[in-house]
């Protein structure tokens, strides 16, 4: 029997693909996916959901908060968009915070009227100087106080990793019971088989315990995790769910 570690890269791939197809009884070449597998890639099943994650929207709100909060981040809520602005301002001045934010290049975020603050601002990917950084969140999850950030030209990665203070920006219509349906969100925002390059879930700021047993915060991103949740009934409809 050959050993698949002295063939090349392409005829070893093919040799442990072959005692596949030979352990399953099939023939060498391409097989169209069983009808079964198409069918349940087009149509998800639901699985079983956490029974708190089954509850009105409005108390995914108050359940989401408060999860958070529990995790150490802070969670502010505000009436509309317009004052999502003032409350990035009211946050820094209060915790004695650099009043120069990097801004995701996100129409949703650059589009505000930063103007009316003394803070200022830039927009792009972040750097090693960047100490606060406010992005959008494609979601949140109520049973764990969770957000999902998507990677995309217009929410580079680093803004969610590399500043000390990170203030995410995440609205009442995006907020679900579960991280099943966040899935969903994403099939319905981009369509099936298309993904972002990164998907990265948030719960609370970085932390670590590996150092005698000690929590550390901003171990391996922000110190500093804020959640401004927008209630944004009578706004432009942003991934709220079926």
């Amino acid at each position: 029997m050959t050993d698949p570690s002295s063939l090349s890269p392409s005829s070893s791939r093919s040799a442990v693909l072959g005692r596949i197809r030979k352990n399953l009884g099939r023939a060498a070449g391409p097989q169209d996916a069983p009808a079964e597998v198409v069918t349940r890639l087009a149509n998800p099943p639901r699985n079983v959901m956490p029974a708190r994650g089954q509850i009105p929207h409005d108390q995914q709100l108050n359940l989401f908060v408060k999860m958070a909060e529990d995790v150490n981040a802070s969670v502010r809520r505000v009436e509309n968009s317009d004052a999502i602005v003032g409350e990035v301002s009211r946050y820094l001045a209060e915790h004695n915070q650099p009043a120069v934010v990097r801004l995701a290049p996100d129409a949703t975020i650059t589009g505000l009227d930063w103007n009316k603050t003394t803070l200022e601002t830039s927009s792009g990917v972040a750097g090693p100087l960047d100490m606060v950084s406010v992005t959008p969140a494609f979601a949140g999850v109520a049973e764990t106080g969770s957000l999902m950030l998507r990677s995309s030209p217009d929410q580079p990665y680093t803004l969610n990793m590399l500043p000390d203070t990170h203030i995410v920006v995440v609205r009442a219509s995006q907020i679900v019971g579960t991280y099943e349906e966040v899935w969903r969100l994403q099939r319905q925002s981009q369509g099936r088989g298309t993904m972002p390059r990164t998907f990265l879930w948030v719960t609370g700021p970085s932390r670590t315990g590996d150092i005698e047993q000690t929590l550390q915060l901003g171990a391996h991103g922000p110190r500093r995790l804020h959640i401004i949740l927008v209630d944004d009934t009578g706004e432009t409809s942003v991934g709220q769910p079926d």
